[in-house]
């Protein structure tokens, strides 16, 4: 069983939740009264109730208006609270073997902490650029997957994927700054490797990302679905952000590289390329998200959110639509 130990702190004067342990299923509770008089409520938790839970000691504790929230993964707990025979045995009763989701406070959390960038951040896509382009001009894969594990692309990606699914136009608008700061670096460091050394566009790591292809769309949509299971399961993004970037950096370049040559036609394509799989990657997290129950708290922001998420995926829908059709026409003759 994932367990969540959540902490309340309240004024003194606060009513410390007396009907809690009847609305919930709760593994442990302790009430204590601190020095300086403030009350702690801990609760020790089935991570599958969280998010009910919080919502619930959110609306009590609003009426007070002096409250901390705090939210920690426990990672063990002696004694047991369950075997790991009972636990298989309530998951197959009720169907959710899988590992539970994480409250959408914690994924919120931690697609905000992807978007704090420093530096470092930019500092990362710019070599993840580097050796991408001397992999793709030396034809080795090896050297492009290489590059794939230190591209920082996954946090803003899902960011916009989560900032679309709650309405949170704050989000929004912040993963579009980091990310398009970030592709555009990879874009300028790339074309000017493009103008600065040769380039051989009939290499394999080249000319296999100047068209788009079913498998490409397919790839970009398993990418976009694993990234968010990651986040929404507490599982490291680490690899999974290889999968995204790989469907991002290596067409970006491309589009670098060919401009840098002046093959505008490969350019053409590789920007193609890379536009449809930023715009599957963000669908398919909007979908995952959804099914994987994020949703605002408020049914006033659940209606606002839902009219978001209907235009966005409508316009991604279009959009995706209109690229998977210009596989079939070959463009610019």
């Amino acid at each position: 069983m994932a367990l969540r130990q959540i902490e309340i702190y309240l004024s003194e004067s606060a009513d410390p939740f007396p009907s809690l342990d009847d609305e919930f299923s709760i593994v442990d509770r302790h009430d204590l009264t601190l020095q300086s008089g403030a009350r702690l409520v801990r609760i020790l938790a089935d991570t599958t109730s969280t998010d009910a839970l919080l919502e619930w000691l959110q609306e009590k504790a609003g009426a007070d208006g002096d409250y901390r929230i705090v939210i920690t993964a426990v990672t063990a707990t002696l004694p047991r609270s369950e075997t790991p025979e009972e636990d298989e045995e309530e998951d197959e009763k009720s169907g959710t073997s899988e590992a539970p989701r994480i409250s959408r406070e914690e994924v919120i959390e931690e697609v905000n902490d992807s978007l704090r960038t420093t530096s470092v951040h930019y500092t990362l896509v710019g070599l993840s650029t580097i050796v991408a382009t001397g992999g793709m001009l030396r034809d080795s894969p090896a050297i492009v997957i290489g590059a794939m594990v230190i591209a920082p692309l996954i946090g803003p990606n899902i960011a916009l994927a989560l900032g679309t699914t709650l309405a949170d136009f704050q989000l929004i608008r912040r993963s579009l700054i980091v990310n398009g700061l970030g592709l555009l670096l990879a874009l300028v460091l790339a074309t000017l490797g493009g103008f600065l050394l040769p380039v051989d566009l009939t290499v394999a790591e080249i000319a296999s990302r100047t068209e788009v292809n079913i498998g490409d769309i397919a790839l970009a949509l398993a990418a976009g679905v694993a990234g968010v299971l990651s986040v929404t399961r507490g599982v490291s993004t680490a690899l999974i952000g290889v999968m995204v970037a790989v469907a991002l950096l290596p067409p970006l370049v491309a589009v670098g590289l060919c401009l840098g040559a002046q093959d505008y036609s490969g350019a053409f394509g590789a920007a193609m390329l890379t536009l449809t799989n930023i715009v599957a990657i963000n669908l398919a997290g909007i979908i995952t998200f959804l099914v994987q129950g994020l949703r605002p708290t408020s049914w006033y922001e659940e209606e606002k959110a839902r009219k978001t998420r209907l235009i966005a995926a409508l316009l991604w829908l279009l959009v995706l639509a209109a690229l998977i059709s210009s596989i079939f026409i070959s463009p610019l003759g």
